[in-house]
């Protein structure tokens, strides 16, 4: 035991990084190493060998862990003191000259969705984050079974026991701006809704937070024909780009009929997007006509009036436009990244003088 110990305190001590000592602990006391193995020789002892010899391999294992610990800490103290060797700065220089700071891209885009869309006669509304379960889903049609209102898809607000009011839920889409616009203005009216909402999931293309654009339009002829048309004009000017190819697909959401996604013509080279040319498609949006009981909730009559809603992800159309790979980096306030994919800050973007300089 003797020899055991000093082999594996010496290596202990000489250990240069983790990795090697890491390497040392499970040949020395791992579920396989040596003094583990002699642990289970016990039993082919007589009690008299054993009363000796198992104080002293747990003596052992002690001290063999004690020296583990300590070249750990010892390790991390040096691993620490080069980190601060390296870092280190001299706060009695002088100033830095102050540095213009950047716009993040999701505010840059928001800029540039509104811009667009302002040109074309939409004003921006905006509500709560923190909404009641009647705004979020019963007044948008959707109903108790549906399974975005379930808790593994939507962030409850914590109640009470006995507590029976309506939950309030953090925002799941800003269609509820909609419908507290449609009751403040009444009809005609026309509005995009940009916000924060939340969803409970978590990937490279999902985030708990994100933000999204919704926007409507209701007058008394409003059709599908209004909607492909601002969708189009919406397309090129973000994307820049003179022509545009819109493929609407038939599908179903609770708020409106009829609906439909909606993919935009478009080619992939060595990983860019070209928006308006190519074989490939790629679906960009939501949208369809207001759904009349939605109308409802907001107070206008569908009898009298009708309009159209769609809506998209805002960190979407900014990953796609400035070929941004991974959404979770828009949240990891990394400045290296800001730096890359930021935008000056006196750079308001126009659509006479430019969207994204």
């Amino acid at each position: 035991m003797d020899d055991l110990k000093a082999r594996y305190l010496t290596q202990i001590a000489e250990a240069e990084d983790e990795s090697a000592l890491e390497a040392i602990r499970i040949a020395a006391v791992g579920k396989k190493g040596e003094v583990a193995l002699r642990m289970r020789e016990l039993g082919k002892m007589t009690p008299e060998e054993r009363q000796a010899a198992g104080p002293a391999l747990n003596a052992l294992k002690d001290e063999i862990n004690s020296a583990l610990a300590a070249r750990k800490a010892a390790l991390a103290d040096a691993a620490l003191d080069e980190r601060l060797r390296a870092e280190w700065l001299d706060v009695t220089l002088p100033a830095r000259g102050r540095r213009q700071g950047t716009i993040h891209p999701i505010s840059q885009v928001t800029e540039e969705v509104t811009a667009i869309f302002a040109d074309m006669g939409f004003a921006v509304a905006e509500g709560p984050q923190i909404e009641s379960d009647w705004y979020n889903f019963d007044a948008l049609n959707i109903p108790g079974h549906h399974p975005a209102r379930a808790e593994m898809d939507t962030f409850y607000t914590h109640r009470a026991e006995g507590d029976d009011r309506p939950p309030h839920v953090l925002r799941t889409h800003t269609s509820p701006v909609q419908i507290r616009a449609m009751q403040d203005q009444g009809a005609p009216i026309r509005v995009i809704a940009p916000g924060r909402v939340y969803r409970a999931d978590y990937d490279m293309t999902h985030t708990p937070m994100f933000h999204q654009v919704e926007g409507m339009a209701i007058d008394r002829d409003i059709s599908m024909a209004n909607l492909k048309w601002v969708l189009e004009e919406f397309v090129k000017a973000f994307f820049e780009v003179d022509d545009v190819e819109l493929r609407f697909r038939a599908s179903h959401f609770p708020f409106t009929e009829p609906s439909a996604e909606v993919d935009i013509r478009c080619s992939w080279e060595s990983g860019t997007l070209k928006v308006g040319e190519g074989d490939d498609w790629l679906e960009i949006l939501g949208s369809g006509m207001m759904h009349p009981k939605v109308l409802e909730a907001g107070n206008i009559d569908p009898a009298e009036w009708q309009g159209f809603a769609f809506g998209m992800g805002i960190d979407r159309i900014a990953m796609l436009k400035y070929g941004i790979p991974d959404l979770r980096a828009f949240f990891d306030s990394d400045l290296r990244w800001l730096r890359h994919y930021g935008f000056a800050a006196l750079d308001v973007p126009t659509l006479r003088g430019g969207l994204s300089r």
